[in-house]
């Protein structure tokens, strides 16, 4: 689980939303653009290159695209 303080603090590298971001089963989502960062091993990854959009992670895996 990702610490509240540390949530408290993140902003979304790419619009840099407030509120920042929501923490869900798919990973925190920018509650403004609506991008989906991964956690990795309880880590954020706050990388524009490594969000994906809702739904995104499955036309990833069609295609091979392995950034996800």
């Amino acid at each position: 689980m990702i610490d509240e303080k540390l949530l408290s603090i993140l902003a979304c590298p790419a619009c840099d939303s407030r509120p920042r971001v929501l923490l869900k089963e798919s990973g925190l989502v920018c509650t403004e653009c609506g991008r989906v960062y991964p956690i990795r091993d309880g880590i954020p990854v706050m990388l524009v290159d490594e969000a994906t959009f809702p739904g995104e992670e499955a036309r990833r895996a069609d295609t091979g695209d392995s950034r996800a």
